[in-house]
């Protein structure tokens, strides 16, 4: 991304503030003259689709990214048939909401597997049954690399550069990545990826990783700036 970046990209990630309904977190964001909000299916489930969408719309907000999508490693066939309709599902509420970023957090290893490099293959495979739909709808998949210590369970992408090479697989106005501050801020070839990546950014997530709090409370909040 060059330039400077303003206020105007500065986005409210809804996970930040879980103690807040969808409708307290825009009241919230207008307060504080957030300008962008990035929303999570459940509470967007919560409030209704077509409420959230005309709740953001009236409070003069944009939707920076919609959270999310992914998990695309289930070990039987139904399972990642079941994945990929509820992902085509996620492209669709995306698009109503009004956003061009679907958030991905891959998968861990299938249920008894230990092949890294089958589940990565399931994930490039399901990616690409995604990229006519996301090309047809405006909105970008964004890969996110997790901490490798969430590799088993939630993300086999574990470093940027992964997501990056994934990510260059398949159209730049379908597939991105997404750079999440409080999961790469330790690999020492971040800043190189970071310009790797370029306009394949679709957000930037950033987090105090240095904070008091407990990991768990800052792993899945951000604040994030969009690409």
């Amino acid at each position: 991304m060059s330039g400077g970046i303003g206020l105007d990209r500065l986005s409210l990630n809804q996970a930040t503030v879980k103690h807040l309904n969808l409708a307290e977190a825009v009241a919230l964001c207008v307060r504080h003259d957030i300008p962008a909000i990035g929303l999570w299916r459940d509470r967007v489930a919560q409030a209704g689709l077509a409420e959230a969408a005309a709740g953001v719309r009236s409070a003069g907000l944009r939707v920076s990214s919609l959270c999310r999508g992914g998990f695309f490693t289930a070990a039987e066939p139904d399972g990642r048939r079941a994945a990929l309709a509820d992902n085509l599902a996620a492209l669709a509420e995306a698009a109503e909401l009004g956003t061009d970023t679907l958030v991905l957090v891959s998968g861990g290893l299938p249920p008894g597997q230990r092949d890294l490099g089958l589940a990565r293959r399931m994930i490039a495979d399901a990616i690409g049954s995604l990229v006519p739909e996301a090309l047809r709808l405006g909105v970008r998949l964004g890969i996110e690399a997790l901490h490798p210590m969430f590799c088993a369970d939630r993300c086999v992408i574990s470093s940027l550069g992964e997501a990056v090479d994934l990510a260059l697989l398949f159209p730049a106005d379908a597939v991105g990545v997404v750079v999440d501050t409080y999961h790469v801020w330790w690999d020492a070839r971040l800043a190189d990826e970071i310009a790797r990546a370029g306009r394949r950014i679709v957000s930037f997530q950033v987090c105090d990783w240095c904070c008091r709090c407990r990991p768990t409370r800052c792993s899945d909040g951000a604040t994030s700036v969009t690409g």
